[in-house]
């Protein structure tokens, strides 16, 4: 039996706890605020591993020593534009204007900090994700729904966003905010 340790999850995300609940390992939430304002020229990947070590620190800030914390940041990308939550209404259509009948990247940052000995280990994750066209019609539907307000990228893959999906390349659970897999292969890491 692999023996995993309780977490702390440095987010306030339904989708990240669902995803924990869903493969079993146990947690608490620990909602935190951390400035998410890019850094100049700052890379995709570069900006959601430090957003998700942010993330994770500012949780064992708040935490007792000895806990396992996780902190996670997704965007996504199209044409090297970054497309994190829409401020409003208008910016989920442009979103989805861009990201209709092509394919983008989905990007998050994992960050895993032992309680016990503060060893940080930071990795991303890649996923590919294909939207079928979308007239304006159904983009104006899809965002009156409300479901892409608070979603990176103006979507969500698990909800009514599915409907405009036509194909993946990489690990689901990645678009829906955690990439399962590479937390597992970072928890491998800090045991061994």
């Amino acid at each position: 039996m692999i023996d995993l340790p309780k977490l702390i999850l440095a987010s306030s995300s339904p989708r990240r706890a669902e995803i924990l609940r869903t493969v079993g390992w146990l947690f608490e939430a620990c909602p935190v605020d951390v400035n998410e304002a890019r850094y100049p020229d700052e890379e995709a990947a570069i900006y959601v591993k430090r957003l998700a070590q942010e993330k994770a620190r500012a949780a064992a800030a708040a935490r007792v020593a000895g806990a396992t914390i996780i902190g996670a940041d997704t965007i996504v990308v199209v044409d090297e534009e970054m497309f994190g939550k829409p401020r409003d209404e208008d910016d989920a259509r442009r979103m989805l204007r861009q990201l209709a009948a092509r394919w983008h990247q989905v990007l998050t940052g994992v960050a895993l900090i032992d309680g016990t000995s503060s060893e940080v280990r930071v990795a991303h994750e890649t996923t590919e994700v294909k939207f079928a066209p979308m007239s304006a019609d159904e983009i104006d539907w899809y965002v009156s729904s409300g479901e892409p307000l608070d979603k990176a990228g103006a979507y969500a893959i698990q909800g009514l966003g599915s409907r405009f999906i036509e194909g993946i390349r990489g690990d689901y659970f990645n678009i829906v905010g955690l990439p399962v897999r590479l937390l597992y292969q970072l928890f491998e890491a800090k045991s061994s």
